[in-house]
């Protein structure tokens, strides 16, 4: 076991070097210099090309391409992203942390949300298959899956807020003001899980142990919640670990419908100002949570998992 953990971990590296050059590049392809940006920012009267040239050189923006990617991960790696254009007193690093906060809870409440609403309404569904109850969460969920993030939140705020002024739009004063932007990010991974409950139930229901389990004489609810149930959720535990960054990443919208100030919304304000530094820290921050969570709920299901401990073993 100790072996397969060493070997996935050693594998995530490449992958974190690969998302590091990409996120790089990409980056660097938007035509606009970013010295020219940063002057513009710093409200500088008169910008000549003698003035870019001191502020590439000044930024580094003069080396090999090579080097400024090689420079830029060390830096990274020393936990140093760079001065922000738009703020030239705070570090990257610092706005960050300062939404990050807002961000983590906006995100926790809505995974709250997925598995107490997603786990009671997909059993349901499987116990009572083909049912009123079943089919009308069927319908819904092929509804939500298909409605875009920010229309829920712009629908939620006209009918919730406005029309039954009921909670606050806006801003995050309180827990009331959490429901709304919460409900709407989970709204699609709650379909989507429900989906994936109600399947997988459904799949262990026709496999031997729950045929001999029944012969037995055992209670009918022992047999769906110690057995089906319980073996049904192994399967969403890698599901659930990609989920959490896709909760994160998926605020991004939601945070500026309902003017949350969390990461979403200072990457969208950074992507107006061209704060390159915010948005390229964004990006690897993003992607290396991917690849983090995905490893790290990938060894809990080989742990978990009697199966596959012993496939890798």
């Amino acid at each position: 076991m100790r072996n397969y953990i060493i070997k996935r971990v050693l594998g995530a590296i490449p992958l974190l070097i690969c998302i590091s050059f990409l996120c790089f590049v990409f980056i660097n392809l938007i035509p606009s210099d970013p010295a020219e940006v940063a002057l513009r920012v710093s409200q500088v009267p008169v910008i000549t090309e003698e003035i870019i040239a001191e502020t590439r050189a000044a930024m580094g923006l003069d080396k090999p391409y090579l080097v400024r990617y090689l420079d830029w991960v060390i830096n990274c790696l020393h936990l140093d992203f760079g001065i922000s254009y738009t703020n030239p007193d705070r570090t990257v690093g610092g706005e960050l942390l300062r939404c990050l906060p807002a961000t983590l809870v906006l995100a926790g409440a809505s995974l709250v949300l997925v598995i107490f609403l997603s786990l009671p309404i997909g059993f349901f569904c499987a116990v009572y298959k083909d049912s009123w109850f079943d089919r009308i969460t069927r319908g819904f969920i092929f509804m939500t899956t298909a409605m875009p993030a920010y229309w829920v939140g712009l629908l939620l705020m006209w009918l919730v807020s406005i029309k039954f002024d009921l909670l606050p739009t806006s801003g995050n004063g309180s827990w009331k003001h959490l429901i709304l932007p919460a409900f709407t990010v989970s709204l699609t991974y709650i379909s989507t899980y429900i989906r994936l409950i109600r399947n997988n139930m459904l799949e262990n229901m026709k496999e031997d142990y729950v045929l001999y389990a029944n012969v037995r004489g055992l209670p009918q609810k022992s047999i769906l919640v110690k057995h089906i149930l319980k073996n049904s959720l192994h399967t969403c535990i890698v599901a659930v670990g990609m989920s959490i960054p896709q909760l994160i990443a998926g605020t991004i919208v939601v945070e500026n419908v309902f003017a949350w100030p969390g990461l979403g919304t200072l990457c969208i304000t950074s992507i107006f100002n061209r704060d390159y530094p915010v948005i390229q820290t964004y990006v690897l921050l993003i992607g290396v949570l991917f690849v983090v969570f995905n490893l790290l709920f990938d060894i809990i299901q080989t742990i978990a998992d009697p199966r596959l401990k012993n496939e890798v073993s």
